[in-house]
C-alpha cells in the first residue's frame, strides 16, 4: 500500500506541473485574442450606428427620368441626430446595383445604415461640403451632375444613395453618417420595343356636402352644414389643385355627378347652418363659379367618365343592401341622373358604362350588382384579381363573363401615391417608385404591347395631386409609355393567360368589409324612400320635393361613408327627420269634443297645408264607432292651395242618445293612410224619451190604419157581390187617416272655422 502511495505520488507531479503551465499557456492565447478582438466589436457598432447619425432627406430629384444628355439635380437637407458636433463633412451620390424585380422596390427608401458591397463607391468629382453640424441643426444641400456621369450603361432601375461623410469628436476619421437612397429609372433614348399603353384616373369625388333641407321660399334655397367644400374649390385647395394639374395631363377624368351639383348649388344664394339653428349666408359663389368654369376648359378634349350620382358603395350594396326590397332600384337611378348632371353642368357627354368598386376590391357578387344598372365595364385591381400563371404584368382587360369587362388596375402603381406626403422627401420617393414601375413593367415583356391602368385612391390630397402629377409629368416624353384613355384600355385585347376568374364573397378583405354600411343602414334609407313615395303623391308640385330627397338618398348610399358608420346615421337621420317635418306639414287640425242638438246636423274637420305647394289626391274619411246610434256622411276629396286650410263638413244622422267616439282620418287615393288620424267625441242629446214615445206611436198609428183599409176594403168587396153596392171609393164611410209628414232635415253651422272647445251642433 505504501508503496503503491509513493509511486503514484512521484508520477502525479510532473503531470500537473504540465497542466498548469498548458492552462496558463491557453489563458494567454485567449486574453491575446481577446485584446485583439474586444475592439473590433464595439467599432462594427459604431460604423452601423455612426452611418444613422445623420437623417439625409433627398426633397428633389430633377428630371425625375432624366436622359444622357441632361443634367440632374439632388436637392435635400441634412439633420444632426446625434450628440457630438459632424465636422469636416461633405454630401455625395453613389449609384448602387440595378433592381432586378418590382417586388424590390418596396424595400427601397426604407433601410437604413451604410453598406459598402451594396450602396456602391461615391461619385467623388460631385460633392458638396457641408459646414460644421452642431446637433439638433439641419443643412440644405443641392448637387448638380451631367448625368453621364453616373457611368450607367445598361437600361434598367437603379439604386440612387445620398449619404454624409464626415467627423466626429469621438472618432476624428472619416466615415458615412448617414444615407437616404431613392429609385433612379434610366433610359437614355426611347425603347426599342413596344410602349406600355398607360391608362391613369383621374378622380374628381368629394364627402357629402348637401342634404335635402331648403330654405321655405319660392327659390329653394339650399341649407348646407357647413361651407368646408368652399375652402376645397378655393385656390390651393384639394379640389382646385386636381383641375389645375389635370389640365395638362393625359388622364381620363372619373366625376361623381353629385360633386358637380353641389357645386352647380353653391354658385347661387345658399344657406349655413350657424350656431343657435340660425342660418348664415354661404360665401362660396365666386370660387364655385370659377371651379366650373375651370373644370369645363380642363376637361375639353379629354375622356370623362361619370360615376353613379353620390358615388353608391357598391360593396356594400352587394353584401347588405341587394336583400332589402327595392335598395338596387337606387343604383339604376343614380346611373341615368349621372349622365344627365354632367352633361348639363359641364357641357359633355360621359361614359357611364364604368363602375368602380371601393379600392377596386372586388367579388363574385359585388360584380353582379356593379354591372345591374347597365354598366358592363367593373374597375377591379390585382390585389383583388391576383396572377399566379404569369411572370409578368398583364394587360388590363379581363372578360369575366356575362358580357363583362373587368379592367385590372395595377395595385402597386396605383397605391405609390397614398399616405402623407406633405414632406419634400416623401413626396419625391413616392414619384420615384411609380416611375421606377412603369419602367420595370416594360421591362418584363418588351416584346408584347401590353395596356395597364392606373387607379389611384378616391380622393387625393392635396400634396399626393402635386406627386401624381410630377410622376405623370416625368412620362410625358414618351420613351417607354404612350397615354390612352380608359376607353381604349377596356377595349384592349385580354391576355389569354390572365386571370379572369373573379373571387368568392369569402375573399373579400375583412378590413373593408368592417367598413361598409349594414343591413340597417339599407332598411332605414328604404324607409326614407317609402315616406317619399306616400308624400309625393299629393304635392301638385312633385319635383320641388321628389328631387332634393331623392338625390339625398343616393348620398345616403355613398362611398364617402366607409369607415364613418357614425356619420353615416346623422346624415340618414336628418334626411328623415326633414321629410317628416315636411309630410307634417299636412295635417288635420285637432278637433275638441261636440253636442249634436238634432238627428241631423254637420260636423266640420279642418285640414292644414303649412306647404307652399298645393296638395290634392287626398281623401278625407269620418268613422263612427257606433254606426247604429251616429251615421255619419261619405268621404270627401281634398284640394288645398299652399299656405291655407279647409274646413270639410259631414252630414251626420242621429238614432239613439249617448256619446260616439269618432275618429278623423286622411287617406291617399289609392287607399293608404296618411298623416296621424283625430278623435273626438259626439254627444247626441236631443233624442228625448217623449219624442221616441212620439215616433212610435206615429209608427203603431200607421200599421193600425192600414190594417183598418185592408179590412174595410175587404167587406166593401164581399158587400158588393151581395147587394151590388159601390165599393166605396170616398163615400162618406171613408175616413182613412192621412199621411203625416216627415219632418224638414235640420243642419248645422256654415262656418269653415275650426272647431271651439265643447262645440255644439245646432239643429
Amino acid at each position: 500500500m505504501a508503496e503503491a502511495a509513493e509511486f503514484q505520488g512521484t508520477t502525479s507531479a510532473p503531470a500537473c506541473r504540465w497542466a498548469r503551465h498548458t492552462t496558463l499557456v491557453l489563458v494567454g492565447l485567449l486574453l491575446l485574442v481577446g485584446l485583439v478582438q474586444l475592439p473590433a466589436a464595439p467599432e462594427a457598432h459604431a460604423e452601423s450606428a455612426g452611418s444613422r447619425t445623420v437623417d439625409v432627406s433627398i426633397g428633389a430629384l430633377t428630371p425625375v427620368a432624366p436622359t444622357q444628355n441632361d443634367t440632374l439635380t439632388v436637392s435635400g437637407t441634412v439633420t444632426n441626430n446625434g450628440g457630438s458636433t459632424v465636422t469636416d463633412a461633405h454630401v455625395g451620390l453613389r449609384v448602387g446595383p440595378q433592381v432586378s424585380g418590382r417586388s424590390d422596390i418596396d424595400d427601397i427608401g426604407g433601410r437604413s445604415g451604410f453598406s459598402e458591397g451594396t450602396d456602391g463607391s461615391e461619385i467623388g468629382s460631385h460633392t458638396q461640403k457641408i459646414d460644421k453640424l452642431p446637433p439638433g441643426i439641419s443643412r440644405e444641400f443641392s448637387i448638380s451632375l451631367p448625368a453621364k456621369d453616373l457611368d450607367i450603361s445598361r437600361e434598367g432601375v437603379y439604386q440612387l444613395g445620398v449619404s454624409l461623410s464626415g467627423q466626429t469628436s469621438g472618432q476624428s476619421y472619416e466615415r458615412v453618417l448617414g444615407i437616404q437612397r431613392t429609385l433612379l429609372p434610366w433610359q437614355p433614348s426611347a425603347t426599342e420595343g413596344k410602349k406600355t399603353r398607360l391608362t391613369f384616373l383621374w378622380p374628381l369625388v368629394s364627402a357629402t356636402h348637401l342634404t335635402a333641407r331648403t330654405e321655405s321660399d319660392q327659390q329653394q334655397t339650399p341649407i348646407f352644414p357647413n361651407d368646408d367644400l368652399a375652402a376645397d374649390l378655393a385656390p390651393g385647395g384639394r379640389l382646385q389643385q386636381l383641375v389645375a394639374l389635370g389640365k395638362n395631363l393625359p388622364i381620363t377624368w372619373v366625376i361623381d355627378p353629385d360633386l358637380l351639383a353641389t357645386v352647380e348649388a353653391m354658385t347661387k344664394s345658399y344657406k349655413v347652418d350657424g350656431p343657435d339653428g340660425k342660418h348664415t349666408p354661404g360665401k362660396g359663389q365666386l370660387v364655385a363659379k370659377q371651379w366650373l368654369s375651370q373644370l369645363q376648359t380642363a376637361v375639353a378634349g379629354d375622356q370623362v367618365v361619370a360615376l353613379p350620382f353620390g358615388d353608391p358603395d357598391l360593396a356594400s350594396l352587394a353584401h347588405h343592401g341587394k336583400d332589402v326590397p327595392g335598395t338596387l332600384s337606387h343604383l339604376q337611378s343614380a346611373t341615368e341622373l349621372a349622365a344627365t348632371t354632367v352633361d348639363t353642368i359641364l357641357g359633355v357627354k360621359p361614359r357611364t358604362d364604368f363602375t368602380w368598386p371601393f379600392e377596386g376590391a372586388v367579388d363574385s357578387s359585388i360584380v353582379d350588382v356593379a354591372t345591374s344598372a347597365g354598366a358592363h365595364n367593373v374597375i377591379a385591381r390585382s390585389d383583388s384579381l391576383r396572377e399566379n400563371r404569369t411572370s409578368y404584368t398583364p394587360s388590363a382587360a379581363r372578360q369575366i363573363g356575362g358580357g363583362n369587362t373587368a379592367v385590372v388596375a395595377d395595385d402597386r402603381m396605383s397605391t405609390a401615391f397614398q399616405g402623407d406626403l406633405i414632406r419634400a422627401d416623401d413626396a419625391s420617393l413616392a414619384v420615384q417608385r411609380f416611375l421606377a414601375q412603369s419602367l420595370l413593367v416594360n421591362k418584363q415583356a418588351p416584346d408584347d404591347e401590353r395596356s395597364i391602368v392606373v387607379a389611384p385612391q378616391r380622393m387625393p390630397t392635396t400634396s399626393q395631386a402635386q406627386a401624381m402629377a410630377a410622376a405623370l409629368g416625368g412620362l410625358t416624353d414618351g420613351r417607354w409609355t404612350q397615354p390612352v384613355d380608359l376607353g381604349d384600355a377596356a377595349k384592349a385585347k385580354p391576355d389569354p393567360a390572365a386571370n379572369q376568374q373573379v373571387p368568392g364573397p369569402g375573399a373579400y378583405p375583412d378590413s373593408l368589409r368592417k367598413q361598409e354600411l349594414t343591413t340597417d343602414a339599407f332598411e332605414e334609407i328604404q324607409k326614407t324612400q317609402e315616406t317619399l313615395d306616400s308624400f309625393k303623391v299629393i304635392l301638385t308640385s312633385q319635383d320641388r320635393v321628389v328631387t332634393p330627397f331623392g338625390s339625398a338618398i343616393m348620398r345616403e348610399m355613398s362611398n364617402s361613408w366607409r369607415g364613418d358608420r357614425r356619420g353615416a346615421a346623422e346624415f340618414r337621420n336628418a334626411v328623415q327627420s326633414y321629410l317628416y317635418q315636411l309630410k307634417r306639414q299636412v295635417q288635420l287640425i285637432p278637433k275638441s269634443d261636440a253636442t249634436l242638438s238634432g238627428r241631423s246636423a254637420t260636423i266640420p274637420v279642418t285640414v292644414r297645408n303649412g306647404l307652399l305647394q298645393g296638395i290634392t289626391g287626398l281623401r278625407l274619411v269620418l268613422e263612427s264607432s257606433r254606426p247604429n246610434r251616429l251615421k255619419v256622411g261619405e268621404a270627401q276629396q281634398i284640394k288645398i292651395d299652399g299656405g291655407h286650410s279647409q274646413s270639410v263638413k259631414f252630414e251626420t244622422h242621429a238614432n239613439a242618445n249617448g256619446p260616439v267616439q269618432v275618429t278623423a282620418r286622411l287617406y291617399t287615393d289609392d287607399g293608404q293612410p296618411y298623416g296621424d288620424p283625430i278623435s273626438f267625441t259626439v254627444h247626441v242629446t236631443s233624442i228625448t224619451p217623449m219624442v221616441l214615445i212620439v215616433i212610435a206611436g206615429g209608427v203603431l198609428l200607421l200599421i193600425l190604419a192600414g190594417l183598418r183599409i185592408y179590412i174595410q176594403r175587404k167587406r166593401s168587396a164581399a158587400g158588393g157581390t151581395a147587394d151590388g153596392g159601390d165599393s166605396g171609393d170616398g163615400g162618406p164611410g171613408d175616413d182613412s187617416p192621412q199621411q203625416p209628414e216627415d219632418p224638414a232635415p235640420d243642419t248645422g253651422s256654415e262656418s269653415t272655422d275650426p272647431s271651439g272647445t265643447g262645440e255644439k251642433v245646432n239643429r
